[in-house]
C-alpha cells in the first residue's frame, strides 16, 4: 500500500497480451506489471542501468526465482568487432542466461536484431551444451512508462513495466 503497488492494476495499456505460461516458463511466476525502483532522475541508458543494479535483489524479486547477475557490460566479440551487453543474467531455475538490454525510446526492429545477435553470441561463446538457449529482454521506455520486452529467438512479447521513484 505504501509504495501504491496496486496503482499498476488500473489502465493498463492494450498491448499487453496474455501469455501461456507453459510456453514461456520465464514468466511463469513474474509479475505483471514490473516495477523499478528508481531513486534519481533516469536521462540515459546508463542512469537505468546503475539504478537496476543499485536495486538489484528488488528487481529479481519482480522478474521471478532463480535469478543472479552475471555481469554488467558484458563484452562479448563477434570476429574482428567488440559488443558490450548491458546486463547479463543467468536463471538457475530455467538454466539459461538472459540478456538485457536498456533502451530509454520506443522499441525498434533493429532492439530485437541487437539482441538476437547477442544471444546468439552467448550461445556460441558461453553457454555451455547443458544450458538452455538464452533469452533476452529489451526495456524500452514509452511515454513514462519502461516496457519489458522478452525476445525468445522469433517471439517478442510485450509486457507493461512501470516506474516507481521512491
Amino acid at each position: 500500500m505504501k509504495s501504491n503497488a496496486y496503482e499498476r492494476l488500473i489502465n493498463k495499456p492494450e498491448k499487453i497480451e496474455i501469455i501461456n505460461s507453459q510456453k514461456y516458463s520465464i514468466t511463469s511466476s513474474m509479475k505483471n506489471p514490473i516495477i523499478i525502483k528508481v531513486t534519481n532522475q533516469i536521462t540515459t541508458e546508463k542512469d537505468l542501468e546503475l539504478s537496476i543494479l543499485s536495486n538489484l535483489s528488488f528487481f529479481f524479486s519482480q522478474l521471478g526465482e532463480g535469478f543472479a547477475l552475471v555481469d554488467h557490460q558484458y563484452k562479448i566479440t563477434n570476429g574482428k568487432n567488440n559488443y558490450f551487453i548491458d546486463v547479463l543474467l543467468f536463471n538457475y531455475k530455467l538454466n539459461c542466461f538472459i540478456v538485457v538490454e536498456l533502451k530509454l525510446r520506443n522499441l525498434r526492429k533493429e532492439d530485437k536484431a541487437q539482441v538476437e545477435l547477442y544471444m546468439k553470441l552467448v550461445d556460441e561463446q558461453v553457454k555451455e551444451p547443458h544450458h538452455n538457449k538464452t533469452i533476452g529482454i529489451v526495456i524500452t521506455k514509452e511515454s513514462d512508462e519502461f516496457i519489458v520486452n522478452f525476445v525468445k529467438r522469433e517471439d517478442i512479447i510485450l509486457l507493461n513495466y512501470e516506474l516507481e521513484k521512491n
